[in-house]
């Protein structure tokens, strides 16, 4: 359960959609795909928006998105719409600038559908303790192998002491993550998601520890683990 006696600072949340997801061999782009009767991006939207300290969400569409417009939340007042730009950065900061004024910027992945409240509000808590900002991930349980460069071989075993895999949602201070943004795109860096522009900026976000089964759907049996995970949260 959340602890609604903490105050929050005021924020926003982005939502980056305009990817296609070649990799889900699919006719549609993936955030469109459908687990348990909903799009996976309701899914991914919906648990923002049950936050009571999320009251605003802008959407970053593909320019050629026919979809988003048929969901049921897209007449929700609380979301927006922009057409996102060729890559993540991009989209992001098409987002920042359409969105309301707000102190702290929250970014979760379209497809990412599996969040949990707890997690949400853990992470949200930062905006007290925090002048930087955070991500959720999740430490590195399995061995990881580094191959030598141009073929499939192993070069070597990578010590996963102090690694973490990356998740969302990441949350900023506003201000700051817009000018780490800018600086990655006119340095023409590319980077895989918010928090690797802080770090370019030498900013050290902080790690919060979130659950594993906050997976992004990239693979077609991503689809079936979380269907999986989504049934077992609504009948737990």
């Amino acid at each position: 359960m959340m602890n609604n006696n903490t105050t929050l600072i005021d924020l926003v949340a982005i939502v980056p959609a305009a990817g296609n997801g070649r990799r889900m061999k699919s006719q549609f782009p993936k955030q469109y795909l459908t687990i348990c009767g909903k799009t996976i991006l309701e899914h991914s939207l919906d648990v923002l928006l049950q936050h009571p300290k999320i009251q605003r969400i802008v959407v970053a569409l593909h320019p050629s998105d026919i979809h988003f417009q048929h969901l049921s939340l897209a007449r929700d007042l609380r979301i927006t719409t922009v057409q996102g730009g060729p890559q993540r950065t991009d989209s992001v900061l098409a987002a920042l600038q359409a969105s309301p004024p707000a102190e702290w910027v929250l970014i979760h992945d379209a497809a990412r559908p599996c969040l949990r409240h707890e997690d949400l509000h853990r992470l949200l808590t930062l905006t007290i303790s925090s002048q930087i900002g955070g991500i959720l991930a999740v430490p590195v349980r399995d061995t990881i192998k580094r191959a030598i460069e141009g073929c499939n071989h192993i070069h070597y075993t990578v010590k996963r002491e102090f690694l973490w895999h990356a998740l969302t949602p990441q949350l900023f201070p506003r201000k700051l993550l817009r000018k780490c943004l800018e600086k990655v795109l006119s340095d023409g860096k590319d980077v895989t998601d918010e928090a690797s522009a802080l770090e370019y900026c030498g900013y050290y976000p902080e790690l919060i520890s979130g659950r594993s089964d906050n997976l992004k759907i990239t693979h077609p049996e991503d689809l079936a683990l979380a269907h999986f995970y989504i049934t077992t949260r609504e009948h737990s």
